[in-house]
């Protein structure tokens, strides 16, 4: 079995472990936890990924949790912490399980040294001691334990606010750690803001983030009917909590790619994640891509934004027979494709 170098590192120290009751969380994306089943008492998995949720789910050995706020059904002696990509959601995760699992509980750290790891040495001060256990492929492994009382977690505290200015019209994005666009709109939606044709009819928001490109959407068309998905539950939270603040009203819930979708639109529209942590990866956008003419309508369109580098151009021309470019900078492009195009060359017999 092929493991992630992360978890090659703990599976230095699988000793540690024996008899213990584990909770894994963070940025996960492998089986070892089912390594740790050989040994350990029980092994329990909180993760914010659907997509991971829905793999770990079929082992029937392990307790898999997905959502947004760990609710704690279980004994746990231990937590075993992927660190993830973005400093901010290791905090988050961080204050919201040590709160939970309370004072006594010992902490596992393990990342990539590029990720940032080492700041968990500063991040755990308030909690008690943390020490590098191990080291290796440019990796760290870390042990602590809560030998404070923690501060109670409440979710609302750790939202941050930003405004999103569309004619005139001031919207305010709320979103938490970990999320796309935390704290700032990122230039490429921006860019599919400013490219936006008029929209009517029903609109998925693939990828919401926090709710950016399909809350403007619903303030410029309020007669649309707008869909947001996410694989990633913090995302789904911080784009509901938008639609609440904002007092804007749409349909938001987590899908990994098209899983949870039921229905089919007139408007697919998003700026699709190519990052797995810290790794470029396609498949989750290719598999949105090619199954997109699926869930269009008869006269529905394709319109997503992406960085240029992306190989994506050639793969909605092979999906749908051709792509557009309506506008691009020197760092992202805009994608546009039609389900006429795509059902054009299906009659024809092109190969699509």
């Amino acid at each position: 079995m092929s493991y992630s170098i992360t978890s090659q590192i703990v599976a230095r120290q699988l000793k540690y472990f024996e008899n213990k009751h584990i909770l894994i969380a963070g940025a996960l994306e492998d089986t070892f936890a089912t390594k740790l089943c050989e040994s350990a008492k029980s092994v329990n998995i909180f993760t914010t990924n659907l997509a991971y949720a829905n793999q770990m789910s079929s082992y029937s050995q392990i307790n898999t949790q997905f959502g947004n706020i760990y609710r704690t059904d279980f004994k746990i002696d231990i937590v075993l912490l992927y660190w993830p990509k973005a400093k901010a959601e290791a905090e988050f995760l961080l204050s919201m399980l040590i709160a939970i699992l309370g004072k006594g509980i010992e902490i596992v750290v393990v990342g990539e040294n590029r990720s940032g790891v080492r700041s968990i040495e500063k991040i755990f001060i308030p909690y008690g001691t943390v020490n590098k256990f191990d080291t290796a492929r440019r990796c760290s492994l870390y042990w602590g334990q809560c030998i404070h009382e923690p501060a109670p977690f409440v979710l609302e505290e750790w939202f941050i606010n930003y405004p999103l200015i569309l004619s005139g019209c001031t919207l305010t994005i709320r979103s938490l750690p970990g999320v796309f666009s935390y704290g700032a709109l990122d230039k490429g939606s921006q860019l599919l803001l400013d490219t936006l044709p008029p929209l009517k009819g029903s609109v998925l928001d693939f990828g919401c983030g926090a709710g950016v490109i399909g809350i403007a959407i619903k303030q410029r068309y309020p007669n649309t009917h707008v869909t947001m998905v996410d694989i990633n539950a913090l995302a789904v939270a911080s784009a509901k909590e938008t639609l609440r603040f904002n007092n804007i009203d749409g349909e938001v819930f987590a899908s990994d790619v098209y899983s949870a979708i039921g229905s089919k639109f007139d408007n697919i529209i998003g700026n699709p994640p190519f990052h797995v942590g810290l790794k470029t990866h396609y498949t989750a956008t290719e598999t949105f891509l090619e199954g997109a003419p699926a869930f269009l309508n008869k006269k529905g369109q394709l319109m997503i934004v992406a960085n240029r580098f992306l190989r994506y151009i050639q793969f909605i021309e092979g999906t749908f027979g051709h792509c557009y470019i309506p506008n691009k900078n020197k760092k992202f492009a805009i994608y546009h494709a039609t389900k006429s195009g795509y059902l054009f060359n299906k009659l024809n017999g092109s190969s699509v």
